[in-house]
């Protein structure tokens, strides 16, 4: 039985074993190598490998049962319109501060010039997009907000004059308030506990938030840093003693003004 072959040539360097296995997961195939003529002059220059497959019509020799099936993992990255929440945007440019989004133009500016973009599932562009359309569970579950260095470098570059990290707080407090942060990720927890003890003693005691902040995250982190923890009390940075202030209801009564103006009142 003639047998039809698919030829394909590949450049110099590629070894008939590397070929195996980039093309590993298709049909079994042949290597063929090339024929070199004996001189006594010189050898002649090398030829490229070749690589026969069978084609379509060809009996091919049947691949073993063991052999694994190659996975494609695909993620969905459109986004629809039934992923959207209608007015979430609009609800974000209410808030002072925040009103300009609505003049991003999607120059890249802001991208380009955050030190911790590339660390970033979703860049400051795309979160200042995303909020704009409505897209809150993308933008809540992204770790850009908490990523943020609050460098303020984003909102002095920008040729729209947008505030760009007062979005990232509005946006990092619509999270907490929700719960969706990552879970023992610190910073989200070190927000929240140092917003809990402002609202009670008008001030925080920096051991107790520590304390918290380590029990709520990673408590081993806690006997790396001992060394510091025990300088800065025998410093007086770190003290035992809660921390108040008089009149600390004044505090909490204009925070609970601020969180009903946004909407956001517990």
């Amino acid at each position: 039985m003639h047998e039809t072959y698919v030829v394909l040539t590949m450049s110099e360097g590629y070894t008939p074993e590397r070929l195996r296995v980039i093309l590993q997961g298709f049909r079994p195939v042949e290597v063929v190598k090339p024929m070199r003529t004996s001189s006594a002059k010189s050898p002649p220059p090398a030829q490229p490998t070749e690589m026969r497959l069978p084609s379509a019509t060809s009996q091919a020799p049947a691949v073993p049962r063991h052999a694994p099936e190659p996975k494609i993992m695909v993620q969905r990255t459109i986004k629809y319109e039934s992923d959207r929440v209608p007015g979430f945007g609009r609800d974000v440019m209410r808030v002072p501060g925040c009103e300009q989004l609505e003049w991003c133009i999607q120059c890249g500016t802001c991208s380009g010039v955050c030190p911790l973009s590339i660390y970033m599932d979703h860049t400051p562009r795309q979160v200042m997009a995303l909020t704009r359309g409505d897209f809150k569970r993308e933008v809540l579950h992204s770790h850009t907000i908490w990523l943020c260095a609050s460098c303020y470098a984003c909102t002095v570059e920008c040729p729209q004059q947008i505030r760009v990290t007062d979005i990232m707080y509005e946006l990092k407090q619509r999270a907490i308030n929700e719960g969706v942060y990552p879970k023992k990720f610190p910073i989200p927890v070190l927000a929240y506990e140092f917003n809990q003890m402002v609202r009670k003693n008008g001030r925080i005691t920096e051991l107790v938030l520590v304390i918290r902040l380590f029990l709520k995250t990673s408590w081993l982190a806690a006997l790396g840093n001992w060394r510091l923890g025990f300088d800065l009390m025998r410093t007086g940075r770190f003290t035992l003693m809660t921390e108040r202030i008089k009149h600390r209801g004044d505090i909490a009564k204009m925070l609970d003004a601020v969180d009903q103006e946004k909407g956001t009142a517990p």
